[in-house]
């Protein structure tokens, strides 16, 4: 059966430009990493370690190789499994191959720096779903505890030649006080990260003539830990081109000026330990936030 898809954006007609190779896509996701995020809480703040990952016995009856390594936040490292059409429960029973032989990665690379051992989710992604996958993974699916997600993406091309993708995500995870995911903070909700850029914004708008070394006493880096709560913007920069993925929200929209002209970032690396913390911290300052 063929299936016929026509797209229009803004009255300009889209048609279909699939990736030749799974390699291609694979590519396009590791530039454009954004595309992996999965909700607006936990899983939208993801970084790409890695990729090509030989795991041996990865296939249950074979050695195996995994496509992309990625990390959610920082309590979640995720196996990413592609393919080139549609995904089903072959293409599930693939990467619950790949979770079963997931402490392998922790010892063949340097992708978890945290001594609390990281969480895992699994993640399969196509340019199809078959409808028993799509079942399983909006009611929610686990394997081993483990939560997993699919994502159907589709590529276009405009008669200019600029290119569209289009993604749709599966996924069903049901989120609980523990997980320290949803805060409110003056009526609007906040993922552990976006909530530590808001108030860390609102204080320095509040005392407009703070500077960097006071802004530290404030906000000391031991509550987040190794990257602290925020960094100079020139340094966050580095990080990110000396390890190749993000640790501080770095857009222009996202960084914040200090009245001694010094731009900071904030970091994105916030868990359920080094979040109470924070939040602690700000009470003390005078901030109500709530637990959603």
């Amino acid at each position: 059966m063929k299936i016929f898809k026509q797209v229009t954006a803004n009255n300009i007609e889209l048609k279909p430009y699939p990736f030749k190779k799974e390699l291609a896509m694979e590519a396009y996701l590791i530039e454009n990493e954004e595309i992996l995020a999965l909700d607006n809480d936990n899983f939208n703040e993801v970084a790409v370690l890695d990729e090509e990952i030989a795991l041996k016995k990865g296939r249950r009856d074979r050695d195996g190789r995994i496509d992309i390594l990625s990390s959610y936040g920082a309590e979640y490292l995720s196996i990413i499994e592609l393919k080139l059409n549609q995904i089903d429960d072959q293409t599930l029973n693939q990467l619950e191959s790949y979770l079963d032989q997931k402490d392998q990665i922790l010892k063949t690379g340097n992708y978890w720096g945290d001594e609390v051992e990281p969480k895992w989710i699994g993640v399969v992604v196509g340019t199809s779903i078959s409808a028993e996958l799509q079942n399983k993974l909006t009611n929610g699916y686990k394997y081993n505890d483990i939560p997993i997600a699919g994502i159907v993406l589709n590529r276009y091309r405009s008669p200019d030649n600029n290119i569209f993708v289009v993604s749709d995500t599966y996924f069903n995870f049901k989120y609980s006080s523990k997980d320290y995911s949803k805060f409110l903070y003056n009526n609007k909700e906040f993922n552990k990260a976006r909530l530590v850029n808001e108030i860390v914004r609102e204080f320095i708008e509040n005392n407009p003539n703070i500077n960097f070394t006071q802004l530290k006493h404030k906000f000391p880096k031991q509550i987040q830990g190794s990257f602290g709560v925020f960094d100079k913007l020139s340094r966050a920069e580095e990080i990110y081109t000396n390890w190749g993925h993000k640790r501080h929200y770095i857009k222009p929209s996202e960084t914040i000026n200090l009245s001694d002209g010094e731009i900071i970032a904030t970091c994105t690396q916030w868990n359920p330990r080094n979040i109470a913390e924070f939040i602690k911290a700000a009470t003390n300052l005078g901030f109500h936030i709530k637990l959603k």
